[in-house]
């Protein structure tokens, strides 16, 4: 459908895309813009709401082709994008992030951290960063990047620390979370665009990916837990104070297994919306009957970064015209080093799907492009799937309630040229 399209629509599809990437930059200057123009406060807030940027950009694009293609055309062309992702992402949020399932992801972590010699608050915060990022590996990305960044949140962030623990946390989160689903054929969007087509399966990611990943993941968390030792050791679990809400009622194991068995289910059935998205409905009534175990689900977050990737398929299905015929004109090496760079402004599953459609790569030309993608998935918010979603959850806990482009990409380029060593020289 893309190459049908009139040139200039491509073109001003590009121009968009590039727009909306400088948009994910400048989103603190539209917050200063509702500050000073409250006539229009909303707006700018809603301007200034990172996981808003590409659903907006996308229907600006919409809008051009309806009246530049007409209704039929332009119909066609959302027809023929596909949207599993996002729906997939909203649906695995939602589950992910209730109460049950994060007891039990907790109970987990501190399980491992009280048979380690080392203090609690430390090892958690270890942990986290090291089981759940590989954990990925089985229960998608998307479902990791949220149990991470809410138990992130709940003992780390939501503590005294300071912005740079912040900062170097959530890009070593992103990066860890990339690479971390690459033990499997399954689990991470830019390795899944790739692996029935050049025919990759458990053992092939195992041996060339996965234990290269696992040791990245863990020289990531463990720079990241000595750097800030001092201040993790500092945190004390303090009691609720008097008149402070009581703890949440722990869910039985009945409801927990509950939870699992759906969460399961999502991610076996993750490429057929039309089974996830029945199990999501199941849920909720599920979760109505006991909601005395249940937090507010996460459906407004959810949908906002649904929203965001929704954007991300529109915008991006106009870039092949230049993106892939960039990517054929390298070699091995530049292709590791070009992914890398490329998935800061791209989404590292696009550049992945559009390398699966060219015939006759090389083996070393496949790792290379993969390799370079998922190192380079944690730059920025749209490099990688989970990543809007990890932003969701984490912002409010930033000075001003947003995190800082610059802020991330500065503090996930340590961690991503971990990644880049382990994956290129190991």
């Amino acid at each position: 459908m893309t190459d049908t399209l009139p040139a200039s629509l491509q073109y001003l599809g590009a121009a968009l895309f590039a727009v909306a990437v400088l948009h994910t930059f400048s989103t603190k200057f539209f917050e200063s813009l509702a500050h000073r123009q409250t006539a229009h406060a909303g707006l700018w807030h809603l301007l200034g709401e990172v996981e808003v940027v590409f659903g907006f950009w996308a229907m600006v694009l919409m809008v051009f082709l309806f009246f530049s293609l007409g209704q039929h055309e332009a119909v066609a062309y959302l027809d023929s994008r596909n949207f599993t992702e996002p729906l997939f992402v909203f649906t695995i949020m939602v589950i992910a992030g209730t109460r049950p399932i994060l007891q039990a992801a907790s109970d987990v972590v501190n399980g491992f951290a009280r048979v380690v010699p080392l203090r609690g608050e430390l090892m958690f915060y270890l942990l986290v960063l090291i089981l759940v990022p590989l954990l990925g590996s089985f229960i998608t990305e998307p479902a990791a990047m949220t149990l991470a960044a809410l138990l992130l949140r709940e003992r780390v962030f939501g503590a005294a620390v300071s912005s740079r623990l912040k900062y170097v946390t959530l890009g070593v989160l992103f990066v860890n979370v990339s690479i971390g689903g690459t033990l499997t054929h399954f689990a991470a969007p830019p390795v899944l665009m790739v692996a029935s087509t050049w025919q990759w399966n458990l053992g092939f990611m195992l041996t060339q990916f996965g234990w290269k990943a696992a040791i990245a993941v863990t020289l990531n968390a463990l720079g990241a837990t000595l750097l800030f030792r001092r201040e993790l050791t500092a945190l004390e679990r303090t009691p609720p104070a008097q008149g402070q809400a009581a703890a949440p009622l722990r869910a039985p194991l009945s409801v927990i297994a509950v939870h699992v068995l759906f969460l399961a289910g999502v991610v076996v059935f993750a490429h057929h919306p039309v089974v996830f998205i029945p199990l999501l409905l199941f849920f909720l009534g599920f979760t109505t009957a006991y909601v005395r175990y249940q937090d507010p689900l996460m459906l407004k977050e959810g949908m906002l970064v649904g929203f965001f990737l929704g954007g991300l398929v529109v915008l991006g299905g106009l870039q092949q015209w230049w993106l892939q015929p960039l990517l054929t004109r390298m070699d091995a090496t530049a292709v590791f080093f070009g992914a890398t760079a490329l998935t800061a402004i791209t989404d590292n599953a696009a550049l992945t799907y559009l390398g699966s459609l060219v015939q006759g790569l090389s083996p070393e030309f496949k790792y290379a492009l993969v390799a370079g993608a998922v190192s380079g998935g944690g730059l920025t918010v749209i490099a990688n799937a989970p990543n809007p979603a990890g932003i969701a959850l984490l912002r409010g806990r930033f000075d001003g309630g947003a995190v800082h482009p610059l802020g991330l990409l500065g503090a996930a380029l340590l961690p991503t040229a971990v990644a880049m060593a382990c994956f290129w020289l190991l």
